[in-house]
């Protein structure tokens, strides 16, 4: 958010912890674990288990020692058959293998740990962004037990439907919030050219997320739309490659959507019986606000706290502009039907600490930046179509 710069830290954790379980620590780039507190903080509360988080993307690797006890059985909606468990990417070497890894790798070979290690990934290969395909494949991972569904990927032409959001595709939207399932997409990448809505964060229902860099500041590629609900890290963020290579560093919202869902998985692990909306409505209340204080349109309500959304109770008339916005539209569509609100639960214990996040001028770890290690991909088209969110691979 503007006005970000000469925080300092913010409830940043500094003293090192021991893994619990057999968990490695995170790798020496990994700076959202220490702004995050994930090891003194999270996972002595949760790791995920219990979660099955669908990756809606090009497939997941699960022959990587880092994945393969992560990931599940799942899906192809693309006619080709197979189970998900193959990355067919060759643009960026894996995304699909990168965004679960930011979720759930193990760490065993790489170093390289997801934030919620214990939980379960669904590989859904779904790479081309459209309404049908999406949609179908928001289907198949609901009908196939995922609670948390990650899209890190968006297409253009959002702006031509009602609602932002083509009709097939909010109708899964609705079915996923009937059947108690959180959908989280990546904002888009192109704030600083066409900065024109992108689908499915668009849509009502989804928990948009915009890129934060390691500075505190948003990430500048960040979409300004007012779908934004929150933010993540995204800009310095590696990932683990189809081939099992770890990258150092990276840029773009797909990054902040797999961590935001990750982020996600945590909650759902720690208080399972807490319905999707309350979810939602906790971790976007939660959220550390930076800058001018209240809302803007690249990092919403501000980045999401994890040890927050664990510890902190939220009002059940707090805000939930994600559901708020899927209700008007379901009121508005033939019949009126839609998605219903199942009755909030307050079944946690006590509010917590503040979060952690790593802003001004102090760095954790060198970030790198050289032109040709960051792979930015910034499409200015007018055509609908899909709309890649990154990542951006660093050397490896």
């Amino acid at each position: 958010m503007a006005g970000a710069g000469g925080l300092g830290m913010v409830g940043l954790a500094m003293a090192p912890a021991a893994a619990a379980h057999a968990t490695p620590g995170p790798g020496p780039n990994q700076w959202w674990f220490d702004s995050w507190g994930i090891q003194q903080d999270v996972w002595p509360i949760t790791k995920g288990k219990g979660v099955t988080v669908a990756v809606l993307d090009t497939g997941v690797n699960a022959r990587l020692p880092d994945m393969g006890p992560a990931v599940v059985p799942g899906g192809d909606v693309t006619g080709k058959g197979g189970d998900g468990r193959e990355d067919f990417d060759t643009h960026d070497n894996g995304h699909g293998t990168g965004m679960a890894s930011l979720i759930a790798s193990q760490g065993t070979k790489t170093g390289f740990v997801g934030i919620a290690p214990e939980a379960k990934i669904l590989p859904v290969t779904s790479p081309a962004v459209t309404g049908p395909t999406t949609a179908k494949a928001i289907r198949f991972a609901v009908d196939h037990g995922a609670k948390v569904v990650n899209m890190s990927q968006s297409s253009l032409g959002a702006n031509l439907y009602p609602n932002q959001c083509p009709p097939e595709l909010l109708e899964a939207v609705k079915y996923a919030a009937d059947n108690n399932v959180v959908l989280v997409a990546s904002a888009g990448n192109t704030g600083d050219v066409d900065n024109k809505p992108n689908y499915p964060g668009s849509c009502p229902g989804v928990l948009a997320v915009g890129a934060l860099a390691q500075n505190g500041k948003p990430w500048a590629s960040t979409q300004r739309q007012n779908y934004v609900t929150v933010g993540a890290p995204g800009a310095g963020v590696g990932w683990i490659n189809k081939e099992g290579h770890a990258y150092d560093a990276g840029e773009g919202t797909s990054q902040a959507s797999a961590l935001a869902a990750g982020a996600v998985a945590l909650v759902r692990s720690r208080y399972p019986q807490m319905p999707a909306r309350q979810v939602v409505q906790r971790i976007t209340n939660t959220a550390k606000d930076f800058g001018t204080p209240g809302r803007d349109d690249q990092l919403g309500y501000g980045v999401i706290s994890i040890p927050r959304a664990l510890k902190q109770k939220v009002g059940a008339n707090a805000p939930n502009p994600v559901y708020e916005r899927l209700d008007k539209a379901a009121a508005k569509s033939p019949g009126g039907s839609g998605a219903t609100a199942p009755k909030a639960k307050d079944n946690d214990d006590s509010s917590g600490s503040g979060m952690l996040l790593l802003v001004g001028g102090i760095v954790v770890v060198a970030v790198l930046a050289v032109g040709g290690f960051l792979l930015l991909r910034k499409r200015g088209s007018q055509t609908p179509g899909p709309q890649p969110t990154g990542p951006q691979p660093g050397m490896p």
